[in-house]
């Protein structure tokens, strides 16, 4: 356990948030996201540090999610990749899956490999399921690592360019000798990073695993280099070496990731659920959380505490079959570009303006007309408003681009054009929402919405009456909740080993073996394993069926209990059970766990009443109409403050928007909760 103050710091595409917990006062900074992140990261570092009177010194926690690795498979920045797998075996990052991006679209494009046929090798080798059938030739191995160094496929005269080799080998989740070997080989042979199958992802089906090893050897680098560089300077400032969020919603430490990297995938939004499950309120079902930054939102689900999570997920297109946080992503941020589409109708993102140059009210020399610069022209933002950095804005600018997108969409107006804006972001929203919910059997009416992200607050209440909810919490460092969530968050680490066999065959014993060689690799990642739990999990199916659901096993494997188990999440999930057909078990997971500290948050307003805390008035547009509301500083507001709709809430580097017809309550947190009338 480290003394000292605690610091998150989580990368956004727009912005650079912080969480410095010192002697239980909570205190946040926002600052643009730069282009090289461990800049920005500093940056806000010292803001928080300056801003809390704490020296860097004195800091004995530090926790980073980063978007190195999200980053570089999206903006094809990664390294220079080969792949090594199984003779025929070469296209099957092309090949895939059956499946379209659009279903109804004949034209539609799969993005690109990450590896192109030029940089793929296949290998004469063999393994099936019930062993090794002919052993890998470690001179063709040496003769393709001759072949990388001279740079074939590599479009030079040697192979400089070479930074990352994947190593996938059909059936070697089952039999790892033939691709172990390669690896070897390869790492004696090339000066490159490489990714093992068997190491990445010991799981079957040959294309989720070859795409998720080549994304693991495409990243390794990147995330390599930059949490090297920043641990370099975050130690000459005198600050802990980082640990990691994971995709998984859990912690490591930076040695353990820069070896996965691939685990560091979404880790930001992972970080805004676990922040979020703090603040589920007794009286719901759940959580939908509702993420809206600068670049997208992200909407996940949160039920008894725990959080929803998946290891079926995709990065741009490119399939990712890792433990991650289950979050639905959607192209609607406060930097959302609006545009009208050849038909003359009004669309918002996927394309977002980040942090440079941004929206045009930030007066940086941004021209496109964005969801902020909607939200500025709606009231929803005021002209003296502040946000990262102190950065000012400028309603006139706002004003301008959004006339030229009126005319365009024709529209009456600037205003008609913003509400216009927010109504599509909002509809795309509720799309995602839909998506988490009512599309995976839960009634959204049943959840309260819990609102984070520096524009998530803005428009969580027109949201949430989109989708009848009728309770929205917006915790009080909303602005910076995926910062504060790495305070929170649990040490977590995953493996996983497929092991297809019919259920009522499975032998226990054997089953049970297999678990604890699991457990002994999760637990020998973990920093404290005295403290470490180990939970087991198997993914099981019918007979027949393509796709496993996941339930958790007793301590002593029971075939009957685990059956039984998995009738009851058939049925929860698709809606009926099969109670006479044949279950199959597939694979075994054990996650192991050290649990976090939760920070514990209270509400000392500066103010003793409601009035000390009023800064203004301004006009505000809901739906059609027009209204005046107040404006108040919510850090000032003492606990136990109702206040009826409309009003406006600003502070905490986000602004929180509460309609007619809603009431903001804040409680001994400085939570404020919106509900709506009934």
């Amino acid at each position: 356990m480290n003394d000292g103050a605690a610091l998150g710091v989580d990368v956004g595409g727009t912005f650079t948030d912080v969480a410095l917990l010192a002697d239980g006062d909570l205190t946040t900074a926002k600052v643009p996201t730069t282009g090289d992140q461990h800049v920005g990261v500093l940056r806000g570092v010292a803001a928080a540090c300056e801003s809390a009177g704490v020296d860097p010194t004195g800091v004995g926690r530090f926790r980073h999610a980063t978007t190195a690795a999200v980053n570089a498979l999206l903006e094809g920045q990664g390294a220079t990749t080969y792949l090594v797998t199984t003779a025929g075996f070469g296209d099957v990052l092309e090949i895939g899956r059956q499946d379209r991006p659009e279903l109804y679209d004949l034209a539609a494009r799969k993005p690109d490999p990450l590896v192109p046929r030029e940089r793929r090798f296949e290998v004469d080798e063999r393994a099936t399921v019930d062993g090794i059938e002919r052993p890998v030739d470690e001179g063709e191995i040496r003769d393709i690592a001759d072949e990388i160094r001279k740079g074939r496929g590599g479009g030079g005269d040697s192979g400089d360019d070479v930074e990352a080799v994947a190593v996938a080998f059909l059936h070697a989740y089952a039999h790892p000798a033939n691709e172990r070997r390669a690896a070897e080989i390869l790492r004696e042979e090339l000066d490159a990073a490489v990714s093992g199958s068997h190491e990445v992802l010991a799981e079957f089906r040959e294309y989720e695993r070859t795409a998720t090893t080549v994304a693991d050897a495409t990243v390794t680098p990147v995330v390599d280099d930059y949490l090297a560089r920043l641990d370099e300077r975050a130690t000459e400032r005198g600050l802990p070496s980082p640990r990691v969020m994971q995709a998984n919603g859990g912690i490591a430490d930076a040695g353990t990731v820069r070896q996965d990297a691939v685990t560091t995938v979404l880790s930001g939004p992972a970080a805004g659920v676990v922040g979020a499950s703090a603040f589920e309120p007794p009286d719901a079902d759940g959580l939908v959380t509702f993420d809206m930054g600068g670049t997208s939102c992200d909407v996940s689900l949160v039920r008894d505490g725990d959080v929803e999570r998946t290891t079926e997920g995709s990065v741009g297109g490119h399939p990712i079959r890792i433990p991650m946080v289950a979050v639905e992503t959607v192209g609607a941020g406060g930097g959302s570009v609006a545009w009208v589409d050849a038909g003359g109708a009004l669309r918002v993102g996927p394309r977002s303006t980040g942090a440079d140059p941004g929206p045009a009210c930030y007066g940086k020399g941004g021209t496109a007309p964005t969801v902020t610069d909607a939200a500025l022209a709606l009231g929803y933002l005021g002209a003296d408003t502040t946000l990262g950095e102190g950065l000012e804005l400028d309603a006139e600018a706002a004003e301008s681009v959004l006339a030229d997108l009126a005319t365009d969409a024709d529209l009456d107006g600037p205003v008609a054009a913003a509400r216009g804006v927010v109504r599509v972001a909002s509809a795309t929203m509720a799309r995602a929402v839909r998506r988490v919910t009512v599309e995976q059997g839960y009634d959204p009416r049943n959840f309260a919405l819990a609102a984070f992200g520096g524009a998530g607050p803005m428009f969580a209440a027109s949201l949430a009456d989109r989708l009848g909810i009728g309770h929205v919490v917006v915790p009080r460092a909303s602005g910076v909740l995926s910062a504060f969530g790495l305070l929170a968050a649990d040490e977590s680490h995953d493996a996983v080993r497929t092991h297809r066999v019919p259920l009522a065959d499975a032998d226990p014993v054997t089953v049970d073996g297999l678990f604890g060689d699991l457990a002994e690799s999760v637990l020998s990642d973990t920093a404290d394993p005295d403290r470490a739990t180990v939970c087991r999990q198997a993914d099981l199916r019918y007979a027949g069926q393509s796709h496993e659901l996941t339930v958790d096993v007793p301590d002593a494997f029971d075939p009957a209990a685990v059956r039984d188990r998995f009738h009851a999440a058939h049925e929860s999930a698709r809606g009926y059970r099969l109670d006479d057909e044949p279950v199959e078990l597939v694979s075994l997971r054990a996650t192991a766990r050290v649990p976090g500290e939760t920070p514990a948050l209270t509400h000392d307003a500066d103010g003793d009443c409601a009035g000390d805390a009023l800064t203004g008035r301004r006009e505000v547009v809901f739906a059609e109409s027009r209204t005046e509301a107040p404006v108040y500083d919510r850090r000032r507001l003492p606990a136990g403050t109702d206040i009826d709709g409309p009003v406006v809430f600003e502070g905490g580097e986000s602004t929180v928007v509460c309609p007619p017809d809603w009431t903001a309550r804040v409680d001994d947190r400085g939570t404020i909760h919106l509900e709506a009338s009934e």
